[in-house]
Formats: structure tokens, C-alpha cells, sequence
């Protein structure tokens, strides 16, 4: 191999989002559009010299390709080691734990998370710190900075690295260790739960469904659930991680997990429904004719966590994303213990965790985990609320009913019009932001106004401040919605409106119905139909 610097230009479009960059395939299979930015990380971040990086990714189609490159690339600049899964292959949680207990230096996760994979469809790559968490958006803006000004990037060309051998190797000065994905997270999951009660639930006749969806936690769950719970050989469907997830959409949802839906609602269905996305980081729960909402599920998991062996001690704290529902503060509060609420993505919470103010987090895009990584961790929620069903010897619905009972329902549901055109939904969000200040005391059917305003975030820890991280608006009595753009997909604008009613009697309202009178001054108040010419949204959950 020989290390050669090569000549480029700026490329337009490498600015990070909430979750690092996130382009189709071809784009970043273009010549110099991932070398580019992989060198912008690594100038971003002040150099890699000496250095040690996690690297590795959902599996996704690209995926081996392009953690050789960057494996080349950390070499070419003169990293001192580089620590990857076999066949490039790491969930996001995973990889994060990697990060901190190796104690690296930070690793490169490849990723578009939820989004579909294949020739025609996204890619992604992002950097997270030496802590295990997505990188903040001081280094992000850094590395879209060399992303407007590089000239060259450095890489050694020549022979093969191969990813598929566990064990080690060298790359010019950088020595490589190649390592199973799986066992580290296993080991990191029997100190967290307790694993032989769970069993026996599972032995007494337990059943679970886990749809891997054809995504990296396949082989994470197969290994757990299925190998050291007990649970039947074929608990785990789509468990084989497949570079186009087989066609399928790794969203862990009720619109894009179906099958597994169709048979939780169904006759006869398991007793524990569950499934994860295209990199791990996500999970959906669903009981027996009983779905569970993200926000819901954050709700559960704090009043119940201390059953599980790893939170015994009780929680420091817990934090939410603003747009998720206001469930788990109710709580917060009755616990005693503190609830931040933060912007929406992943590396708001880490500051909070680092600070030792929270112990678990929790966003609506069905994203759920606590301080043992930096990242929100699907197959851990799972573990959780197999964790809780084991202690309590309760089912999901009967969970929660339970839950409802003492603290009220809050009602909740997002919907998202997706791939509106950009500049129409710029449009909409700037005339939104325009009406904000006359809005307060208007009446919407039965609905008054209470406040409106565009959320700004003060971060508690460092002093740093984050703006325009969604519109609120809430009505007397506390019903309210939050209207955002998302920064997650790879064309257009996908717009998010999220919606929330407490309910302290009736529990047994479809979402939908108890949020109608909502729903419908949301529409008014944003003018969607006038903008984007949508009159219902793609997706609801």
C-alpha cells in the first residue's frame, strides 16, 4: 500500500444534521464525496495524529466499502489504531459503548439510521466524541467548516483490508484490531438486567416476537433473546442483516413494522411484541392488542426502572426531547427527581449524562436508553420492559393500565408530511414563526391559545445556546403542539407535528379521536394544506 495525498475541492451539501451527514448512496459513492468529508471530520476534530477511533455501521449497502476507505484514510493520518467490526459491522449503541470503554479517542459510525438502504436509496456517516455521544454542534459546525475550504485529503491506496477475520493487523503505522459486534454489548447487557428471572418468565411460557427488520440487531438479539433467554429459535424474525434490510423501510413504527403489528393485533399474538431499526439505536414495544407509545414507554421505564439490577439505586434524573410528550414528568415529579427537557437529538442528552443530572432519556421518535451508553439503544428498551414484565408479573396492557391509573394518560401522536418541497416548507415554518406573538388568546373550536412561542434550548452544563428548535404551541388546560422540520431524511422536508392532550378518566380513547379538536387548530394555526397542498400526513404514530 502507498500512502498518497490526494488534490480535491469543496463539495456543496456536507452540512451535518441532527444525526451527522445523511445523502442517497450514489452521492456519497461519488468521486471524493466521503473521502471529503471523512478528512473534514478528521481536520474538524483537530487531527488524528496519534489517535485511536471506533469504526463501524449498520450494514447497510456501502457500508464495508466505506469503512475500508476510512480505515485507509485514519491510517494515511496518522492514526495509531483503529478498532472495528467484523465485516465493518457495529450497532450504534454498540459502537458507543466500544468508544467508552476501550477508552478511543471517538469513532465514526455509518448510518442513516431508520432510513431505507440499498444501491438507490441513503447513506450515512457521523462522528461521536470520546465520550460515546454524536458529536456537538460545536465540532459539527467545525467540520462543515473544512467541508467549504479543503484542498486535499490523505489515504493509502493499494491492497485490501479485511474486515472479516477477528483479530489484528496493521495499515502502515496504524495498527487495526478487528473485533466481534456482538459480545462486548452482550457482557455490557448481563450487567444491566437480570437476565435468569426474565428467563424464567420466558421458560413459564413467555412468548416474544422480535422484528429485526433485516438490520444490525439481528444477530444482537438472536444472541440475547433467543441464545442466553431461552426464548424459541425464531423469536427473532428478519434477524439477518441484509445491505438493502430486504426491502424493507427499518423504521420500528406501526406504518413500516406491520407484519409484526398485524400479528400483535391479531389472534393469538405473543405475549411481547417488539422490533429496532436500521442501526439499533430505536425500538417500538407493542403487547397484545396494545401498542405502546414511545412517550409512553419513557413514562413506564422511569416509574418501574429500579427493578432492573443496573438502576436499583434509583434514577439521578431523566430528560426528553421537547416534542415528546410530557408523560415521563409526571413521573419526574412524583418521583422527586429532576426532567429536563432539550432540543431534539441525541447529543442534548449527553451533557446532562456526562454531568451525572440524568440516568435515562427519551425521545418520540421511539428512541429510548440511559447513562450505560451516549446513544439511545433499542434492543436495551426491550431488555427493560422484559426486565419490568418479569418483576411485576404483569402484562403490557395490564402495565399499562396500571401505569394510566396513577398517572394519567397523555394522549399523544405525531404526524409527518414527508418530502414536502423545501422551499415551500421554509415558507410555512417562516409565516408560522410570523403569527407567533398575535396568537396568544385566540380561540381554535373549544381551544384557546395559552402561549406560542419558536423553543429555544439553554444547555444547563456548558452555557451554550441552541435556537429555532421547533414551534410550540399550548392551549389552556394543556393540550398543546409542536410543529418542526426534520433534519433526519435525505430529500425535500419531512415537517413533524406532534400533538398532546392529558386525560386524568378515560383511558381508552383511540388517539386520534381524543386529539381531533387538536389536530384540527394545528392544521389552521400552520396553514399545512396552504403551503404544501397536503391535507393528511404520510406517516402517523
Amino acid at each position: 500500500m502507498t500512502k498518497k495525498t490526494i488534490n480535491t475541492a469543496p463539495i456543496e451539501g456536507q452540512k451535518p444534521g441532527t444525526s451527522g451527514l445523511r445523502k442517497k448512496c450514489r452521492v456519497f459513492m461519488t468521486e471524493h464525496y466521503l473521502e471529503n468529508f471523512v478528512q473534514a471530520i478528521f481536520d474538524g476534530i483537530g487531527g488524528v495524529q496519534g489517535k485511536t477511533l471506533i469504526v463501524g455501521g449498520d450494514g447497510r449497502f456501502y457500508n464495508d466499502k466505506a469503512t475500508e476507505i476510512i480505515l485507509r484514510m485514519a491510517a494515511a493520518n496518522g492514526a495509531a489504531k483503529a478498532i472495528a467490526g467484523q465485516n465493518g459491522l457495529l450497532s450504534t449503541p454498540a459502537a458507543s459503548h466500544l468508544i467508552r470503554s476501550m477508552k478511543t479517542d471517538g469513532g465514526i459510525i455509518l448510518s442513516a439510521s431508520h432510513n431505507p438502504g440499498g444501491l438507490d436509496e441513503d447513506f450515512g456517516i457521523k462522528f461521536n466524541m470520546a465520550n460515546g455521544g454524536p458529536a456537538p454542534e460545536s465540532v459539527t459546525d467545525a467540520i462543515f467548516g473544512v467541508t467549504k475550504s479543503i484542498k486535499e485529503y490523505h489515504i493509502f491506496e493499494g491492497g485490501s483490508v479485511d474486515l472479516s477475520v477477528i483479530g489484528a493487523a496493521t495499515l502502515g503505522d496504524m495498527q487495526i484490531e478487528i473485533v466481534d459486534p456482538v459480545s462486548a454489548y452482550v457482557d455490557l447487557m448481563q450487567s444491566l438486567f437480570d437476565f435468569p428471572a426474565i428467563g424464567k418468565m420466558i421458560a413459564g411460557g413467555t412468548a416474544i416476537r422480535f422484528d429485526a427488520m433485516n438490520a444490525i440487531t439481528g444477530p444482537y438479539a438472536s444472541a440475547i433473546i433467543e441464545d442466553l433467554l431461552g426464548a424459541a429459535k425464531g423469536s427473532v424474525v428478519h434477524g439477518t442483516p441484509l445491505p438493502d434490510f430486504g426491502g424493507m423501510h427499518p423504521d420500528p413504527n406501526p406504518t413500516w413494522a406491520h407484519e409484526l403489528m398485524d400479528e400483535m393485533m391479531g389472534e393469538n399474538a405473543p405475549a411481547f411484541g417488539c422490533a429496532s431499526d436500521g442501526d439499533g439505536d430505536r425500538n417500538m414495544i407493542v403487547g397484545p392488542n396494545c401498542y405502546v407509545s414511545p412517550s409512553d414507554s419513557l413514562a413506564v421505564i422511569a416509574a418501574n426502572a429500579t427493578v432492573a439490577p443496573g438502576y436499583a439505586g434509583g434514577l439521578k434524573g431523566v430528560a426528553r426531547s421537547m416534542p415528546t410528550s410530557a408523560a415521563v414528568d409526571r413521573v419526574a415529579d412524583a418521583l422527586g427527581i429532576a426532567c429536563y427537557e432539550t432540543p431534539t437529538g441525541w447529543k442534548f442528552f449527553g451533557n446532562l449524562m456526562d454531568d451525572g443530572r440524568v440516568s435515562l432519556c427519551g425521545e418520540e421518535s421511539f428512541g429510548t436508553g440511559s447513562d450505560h451508553v451516549r446513544e439511545k439503544d433499542g434492543v436495551w428498551a426491550v431488555l427493560m420492559w422484559l426486565n419490568i414484565m418479569a418483576a411485576t408479573g404483569k402484562s403490557v396492557p395490564q402495565i399499562m393500565q396500571d401505569h394510566w391509573a396513577k398517572f394519567g394518560r397523555n394522549y399523544y401522536s405525531r404526524h409527518d408530511f414527508e418530502a414536502i418541497e423545501s422551499d415551500k416548507a421554509d415558507a410555512m415554518i417562516t409565516a408560522l414563526r410570523g403569527a407567533l406573538a398575535g396568537l396568544k388568546g385566540q380561540s381554535f373550536g373549544a381551544l384557546t391559545v395559552e402561549a406560542a412561542d419558536d423553543y429555544s434550548y439553554l444547555d444547563p452544563v456548558d452555557g451554550s445556546t441552541s435556537a429555532h428548535q421547533g414551534v410550540r404551541v399550548v392551549f389552556e388546560g394543556g393540550a398543546r403542539f409542536v410543529v418542526r422540520l426534520s433534519g433526519t431524511g435525505t430529500s425535500g422536508a419531512t415537517l413533524r407535528l406532534y400533538v398532546e392532550k392529558l386525560d386524568l378518566n378515560d383511558f381508552d380513547q383511540d388517539p386520534q379521536d381524543a386529539l381531533a379538536d387538536v389536530l384540527k387548530a394545528a392544521h389552521t394555526i400552520i396553514q399545512i394544506e396552504e403551503f404544501s397542498g397536503r391535507t393528511a400526513p404520510d406517516v402517523i404514530t
